[in-house]
């Protein structure tokens, strides 16, 4: 545990890693013993500015004890930064049910649970919160919506591996940072083929969708007009591959429909990969208004003419950076073309678009030889044609081993 005292302040961190065998029941309960005396001795303190607890597991016998700590959170300590975050669960049956007298509070602006099972029977009243992360719990709508209503300013919501609500509606104007991390659980209803997650949140600017998406789970965006950010980070999978391939890019195209408009965009492996599924079937990339975009992927030679086509959209681009520090088997493409067709189109594919605003392209992450690499060359050469503005700015890369060298920077001629 760690423990840094301010003037008239403090911030307590306790952490179960620091048993050598944190799951054992004695050791559970010498953890609880432990946050309990730190806990007492710290009661008379003016303001704890933050307390951090992560036990191990939760378990009946330690119910009383957590209860003290929430209780000493919200009423006696006067925290304005709580996190409650179990380490390790079996089931959402038989997560922590957060009490009853913790739903309301005037002082929290920062709060973080994970594996608690949220059931307010009365209206939550978190008039200064300004941030909420909900992890690994069940939860219904009308939660959700007792939760939202009771935040009025509430700046920044983050589901993590939140299951059970199937609408997801924010119309707060306060509210403009959403993150959701999505995953197939058993309490999916095996046979309800069209579970998804619609997301309404009119006046969201940053939205980030991560998490594994199975044949059941996916996300629906509806009516994000206000989106400035948006960070893709999904992995979609199917049990029958080859039979849902269509089904899987599909999903992808709805998503980027939905982000056009935003200024910021960032993807995730999955969608650079299905990028190139798209470009093969002759897919026609919308107009976009992207200024900024990153690409989350160690690119490989046939994600090439994928990502020229969806450049091809983004005219108004003005910084593009590849992070090389996400490898991914490339396993869509090749289920979908044989390798003679990825290497034609690869060898004949040509980048005819227009980059006028492009100012700042960055490899960062990057290892081995860059000579190695059958993307990197094709790709430099590419904007080096296209984005004029590039022999102003040039293009600052930065490799990654000792055979390489660091801020490597092409300029045009």
């Amino acid at each position: 545990m760690a423990i840094s005292l301010e003037i008239r302040s403090a911030s307590l961190d306790f952490n179960s890693e620091d048993y050598l065998k944190p799951y054992k029941k004695i050791y559970i309960l010498d953890y609880a013993a432990s946050v309990n005396r730190e806990l007492h001795y710290w009661r008379s303190c003016e303001k704890i500015k933050s307390f951090r607890v992560f036990p191990y597991s939760y378990q009946d016998f330690i119910a009383h004890d957590v209860d003290l700590w929430v209780h000493f959170a919200v009423n006696i300590g006067k925290v304005e930064e709580f996190t409650l975050k179990f380490c390790y669960f079996d089931s959402l049956d038989f997560a922590y049910k957060f009490p009853e007298f913790a739903y309301t509070n005037t002082v929290l602006r920062n709060l973080v649970l994970g594996f608690c099972r949220l059931r307010p029977s009365g209206n939550v009243k978190w008039s200064n919160l300004v941030s909420l992360s909900i992890g690994d719990a069940g939860m219904t709508e009308g939660v959700m919506e007792k939760i939202l209503s009771g935040c009025p300013n509430l700046e920044c919501l983050e589901l993590d591996k939140v299951v059970g609500i199937r609408r997801l509606e924010i119309s707060s104007v306060k509210l403009r940072k959403l993150i959701v991390t999505i995953y197939e659980t058993e309490s999916a209803d095996d046979d309800d083929q069209d579970y998804c997650l619609e997301i309404h949140a009119q006046h969201i600017r940053h939205l980030e969708l991560s998490g594994l998406c199975y044949d059941k789970i996916h996300f629906q965006l509806r009516n994000v007009a206000s989106l400035v950010t948006a960070v893709l980070s999904l992995n979609v999978y199917f049990f029958d591959l080859e039979e849902n391939l269509e089904k899987e890019c599909r999903y992808l195209q709805e998503l980027l429909h939905h982000v056009a408009s935003v200024k910021n965009l960032e993807l995730g492996p999955w969608c650079i990969e299905c990028l190139s599924i798209l470009e093969f079937k002759g897919w026609p990339v919308p107009l976009s208004s992207w200024r900024f975009l990153k690409l989350n992927s160690a690119l490989e030679q046939y994600d090439y003419p994928g990502i020229c086509s969806f450049l091809s959209s983004s005219s108004g681009l003005e910084t593009l950076v590849i992070d090389w520090r996400h490898p991914k088997p490339r396993k869509l493409l090749s289920k979908y073309t044989n390798e003679d067709e990825r290497r034609r189109r690869f060898e004949t594919h040509s980048f005819n678009c227009s980059l006028p605003h492009l100012k700042t392209f960055k490899f960062i992450n990057f290892y081995g030889k860059p000579s190695e690499n059958k993307c990197v060359h094709p790709l430099i050469k590419c904007l080096c044609k296209n984005a004029t503005a590039l022999k102003k700015f040039g293009i600052a890369c930065e490799f990654r081993g000792r055979d390489v060298f660091w801020n490597y920077v092409f300029r045009r001629s």
